[in-house]
């Protein structure tokens, strides 16, 4: 059993952040990723998006924040020796607390399609699939399909 304690993240867990991406199947890096546009994101939504270590090992990331109306998470993972035993959820409910403070009454995230094994987790969190009624479109602002 893991000793995990957990905390908001910084800019400076970046490197950290990238790795766990890395090492995380079913995850997809993008320039938005970079370090820029992540230290960004968490200046715009402080204390939003947490982390959880095992001593100084990262073994869970959720990131979240919100425009103002919606919130949004992002990158929900957990290191695969640290799975089950409850590090997402309890990352998920931290987002989820900070986005309720700000005001925020609904929360979207995002899957890619294949990743089977993250529907399972939401559905079982009790989220809902909304796919036969939401249709997203995306478009890029700048010459880079990595955007």
């Amino acid at each position: 059993m893991l000793s995990v304690t957990f905390r908001a993240m910084t800019p400076a867990d970046h490197p950290a952040f990238m790795n766990m991406m890395k090492a995380t199947t079913g995850v997809v890096i993008r320039k938005a990723d970079e370090y820029a546009a992540v230290a960004r994101y968490l200046n715009r939504n402080p204390g939003m998006s947490h982390l959880a270590f095992d001593g100084d090992q990262l073994v869970g990331c959720a990131m979240s924040g919100h425009d103002g109306k919606r919130g949004y998470l992002q990158h929900v993972m957990t290191a695969p020796q640290a799975q089950g035993q409850g590090i997402a959820r309890t990352l998920v409910d931290r987002c989820l607390e900070a986005l309720s403070r700000e005001g925020i009454d609904k929360v979207h995230l995002d899957t890619l399609h294949d990743n089977h094994q993250a529907h399972r987790f939401w559905e079982r969190l009790g989220w809902s699939n909304r796919n036969a009624e939401i249709v997203r479109f995306s478009r890029l602002l700048v010459d880079d399909p990595n955007a």
